[in-house]
């Protein structure tokens, strides 16, 4: 029987070390990019994606993120008092956001890798095949890139992996980097999963984004599986561990424009780049960058 894909776990327990010493009390997934946190990027995708149930993986430490998305009863009456309606509107656009979704929360007691924030968010699934997004990760295209993966899913029901293509050789170092057989236009089936493998080394210049559909096999191999030396259990491994057992993994060059918000830089440049293409904001930024002779 062919599986839906409805559901998606959001992994937002990381430590965000990379975002010291900031991220000790603003968590990364709330970083702004231009006026929303990156986390509601995410959201805007899933739903687009068709996605009915989310399941937040959080930390102790990251009430913060659920805060966020609780309705603000007192401050709507309080600005409609003072007239702001404009602001009681981008309240209510939050809310449009999550109307039809179902919201869950896991817990991850301790850090111990994304593999393991993934399993704690299976947990809620009933056995079921899902979406993973990793909020760090965004993509800029015409058709949400999980509903691309989706459609991967819908026929061939396997695992399917997000990937995009990396040009220079010397940037591979940073990222899992996938070693593939090509079966169709953008679908290929993985071979090898190489982690941060010196430019020379690569298997290809295909790169593995925070985008993933997982089936109820993954999660068997996440139980299964070993803490590392890290103190962790990473996804990457586990999946090469599927493949060396043989199971079908499957990925997908999705459509689009990857913008990365894994470090501080990263940031500053999707925050940027999003910014100046922005309707609302866009033309200001510019003419502002040109009056003061920034660039």
């Amino acid at each position: 029987m062919e599986e839906e894909i409805k559901r998606v776990i959001l992994p937002v327990a990381g430590l965000g070390t990379r975002f010291l010493p900031l991220s000790k009390i603003v968590p990364k997934e709330v970083w702004p990019l231009v006026d929303r946190p990156m986390i509601e990027y995410a959201i805007r995708e899933a739903k687009n994606s068709g996605i009915v149930e989310i399941t937040f993986v959080v930390s102790n430490k990251k009430n913060i993120l659920l805060d966020y998305f609780k309705p603000e009863k007192t401050l709507k009456r309080l600005l409609k008092k003072r007239g702001g309606n404009h602001l009681v509107k981008e309240l209510e656009n939050l809310q449009d956001l999550l109307k039809g979704l179902s919201i869950s929360v896991a817990l991850q007691k301790k850090p111990q890798g994304d593999g393991d924030a993934i399993l704690q968010g299976a947990s809620k699934l009933n056995k079921q095949s899902c979406g993973v997004m990793f909020c760090d990760d965004i993509i800029e295209s015409k058709i949400p890139c999980l509903l691309q993966l989706i459609k991967i899913f819908k026929t061939s029901q396997r695992p399917v992996i997000g990937l995009y293509r990396i040009p220079q050789k010397e940037k591979l170092s940073s990222y899992g980097v996938v070693e593939v057989e090509k079966i169709a236009s953008r679908v290929f089936k993985i071979r090898k999963i190489v982690e941060k493998p010196k430019s020379e080394e690569a298997p290809s210049n295909l790169a593995i984004v925070g985008r993933y559909v997982l089936t109820p096999e993954v999660f068997d191999y996440l139980k299964k599986a070993e803490i590392g030396k890290r103190g962790e259990i990473i996804l990457a491994e586990v999946l090469q561990k599927m493949l060396n057992d043989g199971k079908t993994i499957y990925g997908y060059e999705f459509e689009g424009k990857w913008l990365e918000c894994g470090t501080k830089e990263e940031w500053l440049k999707t925050h940027l780049y999003l910014s100046l293409k922005s309707e609302r904001y866009g033309q200001k930024l510019k003419k502002f960058i040109k009056e003061n002779k920034l660039l």
